[in-house]
């Protein structure tokens, strides 16, 4: 399954937000890849710059923030992302706020994307330690947040207004490293891209042809659930602004 086709005159825009750098990579990177040679724009929003993620003393939190920064940079330029936005807080350390929310409006009123992938708020299983980092949790809530309502009504941060920053509507969510998916992606054209990208992340993934095995056999399972090579899925969320196209929806998918 990939994204509806459309009539639409102007590119498909989608905004990825998540806590560190490589989480993009992991999460939907074959997906973007796949979109971007169809036509769409992405950006990535990333909201620390992974200055933590190391065992090793001597490495400085200054050091190896600007070592990952660099390493999304050039993992995006793989993907064909337009553009990479780092928050920079504080790694390890997130916590849910209004400030924190109003910046993740601000990125989605300025990019004003018609998708939105994130982390999943709803995973609380808490039975694996990388896909429950605790930063994951706070930016799937805050992304949700900010997307729905905050985002498309105009008394949520209206400071914007003045920065000539109006309500935008995302229309739709993708949530990654979801424990109950809806929608699954044909990767296997873009499966090498997915591979490339994260061997960019070389302070975090020490031995590249191990991952390329672990990311074939990952996405490969995946992909099995539906009959393809390779794929990626995600929990998809249509957001619906107001009743009657909910009602439109809901008739439709009951043929």
């Amino acid at each position: 399954m990939t994204r509806q086709k459309t009539n639409r005159k102007n590119p498909l825009r989608v905004l990825v937000i998540s806590a560190h750098p490589d989480d993009v990579d992991f999460g939907c990177a074959g997906t973007l890849a796949r979109w971007v040679k169809e036509g769409a724009e992405i950006v990535y929003a990333i909201c620390t710059s992974g200055e933590k993620g190391t065992d090793d003393p001597s490495m400085t939190n200054e050091k190896l923030a600007r070592t990952r920064e660099k390493e999304q940079r050039a993992a995006a330029k793989v993907i064909g992302s337009r553009e990479v936005i780092f928050l920079r807080k504080t790694d390890g350390e997130l916590q849910y706020s209004l400030e924190f929310r109003g910046e993740l409006v601000r990125v989605i009123r300025k990019f004003r994307p018609d998708i939105l992938f994130t982390h999943d708020p709803a995973n609380r299983a808490f039975d694996n330690q990388y896909l429950f980092h605790a930063d994951h949790r706070v930016v799937g809530e805050l992304a949700f947040d900010a997307a729905y309502p905050a985002a498309l009504n105009h008394n949520f941060f209206p400071g914007h207004l003045a920065e000539g920053l109006t309500p935008h509507a995302v229309s739709e969510m993708y949530f990654f490293a979801a424990a109950q998916p809806n929608t699954w992606v044909d990767i296997e054209s873009t499966l090498n891209q997915k591979i490339k990208a994260l061997s960019c992340h070389t302070s975090q993934i020490k031995d590249p042809k191990l991952m390329g095995e672990f990311v074939r056999t990952w996405f490969g399972a995946w992909g099995k659930e539906k009959g393809l090579a390779y794929a990626e899925r995600f929990r998809r969320l249509q957001i619906f602004r107001d009743p009657a196209q909910r009602l439109r929806q809901l008739k439709k998918s009951l043929g």
